[in-house]
């Protein structure tokens, strides 16, 4: 079982960050004044509205530096990503988890953040929470329940979710550690050092603005590398803002994924409300749930219990 961080208490720090891509600050502050208004202190890094003029939110040093500044400071209870992008994969086996480990705290986000949950999960054993970020507050979004997910997600509350069933779907029901994230992160994590377990575990992916033969190309990496082998289930979130090439793939994104695991015996949900979108419930990665897939809806609840 994983190591789960302490949930927070009102004023609690919370530290925002940008460990991949640049964010200016104007973009976070709908974040920041809400969380205060959840009742937190809100620290903000220096990657948060840099300097920098160009993709990143800094050089690879100042990342590191920040970040590694905020994991460690005993005055921050969770770690809030303030965006993805990409950037990460050049910092992340430079970063220090000795601390960490011994005292946990709740580091969250999506996207590019997916290189943090899995290197988290798989070297750490502490459980992470792959959820909204500073953009998802901002023109109204911090009063729908997707950003609600993050606050009740911080306060300790068992999490249930549910959403109307798929064509694609393959019924049963599952029990294990819930894994995943971005699918282009996943494929570009395997074999590396944040490289994730799948046996034996619920794994959720999704997705954005993505080519429909890379992600054909992607599963079956996944596939290949044996990480679709003996799931409990698996959870197919959004994938969104798709293109195709000039001349056509032939199968929409979800067909492309059915045909690939159609062939697994374990429940499949197709989608489920992760996602780059709005619509992207908190989930606390490595932490015990069960995925019951019917006709009408499926239902993702955390498992309390002690997982076999």
């Amino acid at each position: 079982m994983v190591k789960v961080p302490p949930y927070l208490q009102p004023g609690h720090t919370i530290a925002l960050v940008c460990p991949s891509g640049f964010m200016a600050i104007e973009k976070a502050q709908t974040c920041i004044d809400v969380l205060q208004q959840w009742g937190y202190k809100v620290k903000v890094g220096t990657t948060v509205g840099s300097h920098s003029s160009n993709y990143f939110s800094g050089t690879d040093e100042e990342r590191l530096i920040n970040f590694q500044q905020i994991l460690d400071d005993d005055d921050v209870h969770a770690v809030l990503c303030a965006r993805g992008g990409y950037g990460l994969s050049r910092i992340i086996d430079h970063i220090s988890f000795k601390k960490f480990k011994k005292q946990p705290k709740w580091v969250i986000g999506f996207s590019d953040i997916t290189v943090l949950h899995s290197h988290i999960y798989s070297n750490c054993g502490v459980a992470t929470l792959h959820a909204p970020m500073a953009a998802a507050f901002n023109d109204g979004g911090y009063a729908n329940e997707f950003v609600g997910s993050l606050k009740l997600a911080l306060e300790g509350k068992r999490l249930r979710y549910e959403c109307p069933g798929h064509t694609f779907n393959k019924k049963g029901e599952a029990v294990g550690e819930l894994v995943g994230g971005n699918l282009a992160l996943l494929a570009h994590l395997v074999g590396t050092a944040s490289d994730i377990k799948t046996k034996g575990r619920i794994l959720f992916i999704e997705d954005v603005g993505e080519y429909l033969y890379n992600v054909d190309r992607m599963m079956r990496q996944l596939q290949r590398s044996g990480k679709l082998n003996k799931l409990a289930g698996l959870i197919i979130g959004g994938f969104s803002d798709m293109k195709d090439t000039e001349r056509p793939f032939g199968q929409n994104v979800y067909e492309i994924i059915h045909e690939i695991v159609k062939e697994y015996d374990y429940p499949v949900s197709f989608g489920f409300p992760v996602s780059h979108e709005k619509e992207n419930y908190a989930l606390k990665v490595g932490m015990g749930y069960r995925l019951k897939v019917g006709k009408s809806k499926v239902v993702l609840d955390e498992y309390v219990d002690e997982l076999d």
